[in-house]
């Protein structure tokens, strides 16, 4: 009954939409009460009526007004059920398949294809006065007359609309006279009706079918061939077919009716449209969800198109604060090597210097000896005052041993400081993902480095010490100098040929950029190669 309701409604809407009438909110399902005895072919008929002078097509058409009002009411039968109504290609090709069927031709399904292709993009269906020009100019009817077309439209009409699942002419025997007559059958899902000919005005009988009914083949007998019996509740009826295989076709049908209404399903035609409804609203509703997902992975894909925009920004700014401390890491390196390449030179200038002093002060050393072991017999009487001047040397020899001690541990001192240097800046060339563990072992270098700065602060206090310590030595060997010095003026006087011996030290002095210290030629050397080896490697 809901199917029959469909159909009304839209026959209604074809009549309000011919009117101008907006018939939403007027009539319903649940509105419209269909009566028993409704006859809806001329509920049809009446609303086609409304609305087929202003909609059908006034050019030239191989198919009847009558076949046109059949292809609208089977419009209306396989349309969709949403307005307004369209019937989509799927259900085209299924009408015009059973067409092609009924008229005995080939379907084409490549020329529907190309039809399909040339359809109109912004549209999802026809209309039904453009199905009726589809059919009615002959483009999938190519080579039938006018007479076949509208044959194969009432077959497919009787069977979509009025539920004709069979007909034709057969002998039915009579129940009273027994004898034979031709009448014309026609199968529905719960009725066998049975007429004098097929022009359907003269009725003579139905045979109502129910789950209980059944049909068998009966041989052949007084003079009948192709026998069966369809056995009801209350009657039997005994048909003659014209053949075998009009026999089979018809127990086929009955039987298959029959199972039908014990199943309690809907007719063949019928279940198909149902079922293929169902199988494009589940294709459109893949199709949504698939769309859905499309949308989904499409905002996802933009998420992480944003967050990769963002930590390619992050990236640009960690380069460009890389570029700059590098920049700057640069820069003191060069301050760096211009201040060490300054102090090695001046160095080397001093170290000059005093080569010059030590050769000019070692070969006034070699004449004062000199002259002291000639006149070694002569200054018996200065054994005391030497004696005393020498033990003011080995004073100021420990003062220097003291001395030299110190600076070596400077010296050591500041080689770790140049290897905590070099450290630092070999950890400034790593790579910048590791810099933030790095930046923890930096400061912890640069408090070692602080503090090796403060013990070099007390290296050089010990040194001033030692200094001190040294004026002191040297003070006694003024002293010490002074008691000799009656003893020159008499060899002065006696010879003419000795000159003051004053006391120095034993090794060449030097002087760096440090203060006074006591190196040997060895240790300026190795201190040179240090120095050159450190400045390669920078």
């Amino acid at each position: 009954m809901g199917g029959l309701k469909d159909e009304l409604l839209k026959a209604i809407w074809h009549a309000f939409t011919a009117l101008d009438l907006d018939h939403s909110g007027k009539v319903s399902k649940s509105q419209l009460k269909v009566q028993d005895n409704f006859d809806k072919i001329e509920f049809n008929r009446m609303c086609w009526t409304l609305c087929v002078k202003k909609n059908l097509t006034k050019s030239p058409l191989l198919i009847t007004e009558e076949d046109a009002f059949k292809v609208w009411v089977i419009f209306n039968f396989l349309s969709e059920d949403k307005y307004p109504l369209i019937i989509v290609p799927e259900e085209i090709e299924y009408l015009l398949k059973k067409l092609t069927e009924v008229m005995g031709g080939g379907w084409q399904q490549e020329q529907f294809e190309h039809y399909k292709i040339n359809f109109d993009d912004s549209k999802d269906g026809l209309s039904v006065w453009e199905l009726i020009e589809l059919i009615g100019n002959g483009q999938f009817s190519k080579g039938m007359d006018r007479q076949t077309v509208s044959m194969a439209i009432n077959e497919v009409f009787n069977e979509l609309i009025l539920d004709v699942l069979k007909q034709g002419y057969m002998m039915k025997k009579g129940h009273r006279r027994k004898n034979w007559t031709e009448r014309w059958f026609v199968l529905k899902p719960n009725i066998i009706s049975y007429y004098v000919s097929e022009d359907l005005k003269d009725k003579k009988g139905d045979i109502l079918l129910d789950e209980n009914c059944c049909v068998e083949s009966l041989p052949d007998k007084d003079g009948k061939k192709c026998l069966f019996l369809i056995k009801c509740f209350d009657k039997t009826f005994e048909i003659s077919a014209s053949d075998k295989k009009k026999k089979q076709e018809w127990i086929q049908a009955i039987h298959s009716t029959i199972h039908l209404l014990k199943l309690g399903s809907p007719p063949p035609h019928k279940e198909a449209r149902q079922r293929r409804k169902e199988l494009r609203k589940k294709l459109l509703a893949e199709q949504e969800e698939l769309e859905r997902q499309m949308k989904e992975l499409q905002a996802a894909n933009e998420n992480k198109q944003q967050e990769l925009e963002t930590v390619r920004k992050k990236l640009e700014e960690a380069a460009s604060r890389a570029a700059e401390e590098e920049k700057k890491r640069l820069q003191t390196q060069v301050e760096l090597q211009a201040r060490f390449s300054t102090e090695l030179e001046r160095e080397k200038l001093i170290r000059q210097q005093m080569e010059e002093q030590v050769a000019q002060k070692s070969s006034e050393l070699e004449q004062y000896l000199q002259r002291v072991r000639e006149l070694e017999d002569m200054y018996l009487k200065l054994q005391e005052a030497l004696e005393d001047e020498r033990q003011a040397r080995q004073d100021e020899e420990t003062v220097r041993k003291l001395q030299a001690r110190l600076l070596e541990e400077e010296s050591s001192k500041r080689a770790d400081l140049e290897k905590w240097h070099l450290e630092q800046q070999q950890a400034i060339q790593a790579t910048e993902a590791e810099k933030q563990g790095l930046e923890s072992e930096r400061s912890a270098k640069e408090r070692a480095l602080q503090e090796a700065m403060a013990q070099l602060e007390q290296l050089g206090r010990e040194r001033e010490q030692a200094l001190e310590q040294y004026e002191g030595v040297k003070k006694k060997l003024e002293m010490a100098t002074s008691k000799t010095k009656s003893w020159k003026d008499k060899v002065a006087q006696h010879e003419g040929l000795i000159r003051l011996i004053e006391p120095g030290s034993k090794n060449p002095h030097l002087i760096t950029n440090w203060g006074p210290a006591a190196f040997t030629q060895a240790e300026l050397e190795e201190r040179e190669k240090s120095w050159k080896g450190k400045k390669s490697t920078e």
